[in-house]
């Protein structure tokens, strides 16, 4: 079968089908006369978006320069996948991600640009902290759906990822509203303060193993 007339309803069997154990990804793509990566790129979409993954009806979805940039560190820094890198942050095949890529380590500046393939909202909307956990809970039950839970509760995508890595990592007091609250540096006590301090380090640290993980990549680009 063409790839061309493959349809959505079809796609979504497939991916179903494969990860049940059903079929393999092999036997699916000779069935629709598809290549093994856009196999994969079925599957990435379904555990993005998953039962609309396949839908027609696509909008323009804005991604910003900090999203952009935040997409290409984290590959950088070595610790994960294109394809998990796609989940986190909602892409729904890697291609923008390898653009983004190319053009960060040619020199060029990354910034705010839009694309078809999606609903997600990119203006933070007001929420409570009810509202917080629900949807934190909603990402975490449903694998870190992020784009599905921002078009579910009318959130933005970056909300929607904020949530629910806070409430796995320190549970639901952290999504509690906490703006205004910081102490100032005369405020601390000494253990705060050089717990503040540590944090300071660490960041700092971070950010040297991104910049000497991107200066290996470029050695290897230059070195083809």
């Amino acid at each position: 079968m063409p790839r061309s007339n493959v349809t959505a309803k079809q796609k979504l069997d497939a991916v179903k089908k494969i990860l049940s154990g059903e079929e393999s990804r092999r036997h699916i793509g000779q069935i629709y006369g598809v290549a093994h990566s856009s196999v994969e790129e079925w599957i990435l979409k379904y555990q993005i978006k998953g039962e609309n993954a396949f839908s027609d009806k696509f909008q323009k979805v804005e991604y910003s320069k900090e999203l952009k940039e935040a997409a290409v560190k984290a590959y950088l820094n070595g610790n994960k996948s294109q394809n998990e890198i796609c989940k986190i942050y909602g892409l729904n095949s890697r291609s923008p991600l390898e653009q983004w890529i190319k053009e960060y380590n040619s020199g060029k500046e990354l910034k705010s640009s839009k694309s078809i393939g999606g609903t997600i909202m990119t203006k933070n909307k007001k929420t409570s902290f009810e509202e917080r956990v629900e949807i934190a809970q909603y990402c975490i039950k449903f694998g870190h759906s992020y784009s599905e839970a921002a078009e579910k509760y009318n959130i933005s995508y970056t909300q929607a990822r904020s949530y629910a890595l806070k409430y796995k990592e320190s549970g639901k007091d952290a999504l509690k509203d906490k703006r205004g609250k910081r102490k100032s540096e005369d405020q601390l006590t000494e253990v705060e303060h050089l717990r503040r301090e540590i944090k300071r380090l660490e960041n700092e640290k971070r950010q040297a193993e991104m910049e000497i993980a991107l200066l290996k990549k470029i050695q290897e680009i230059e070195r083809r």
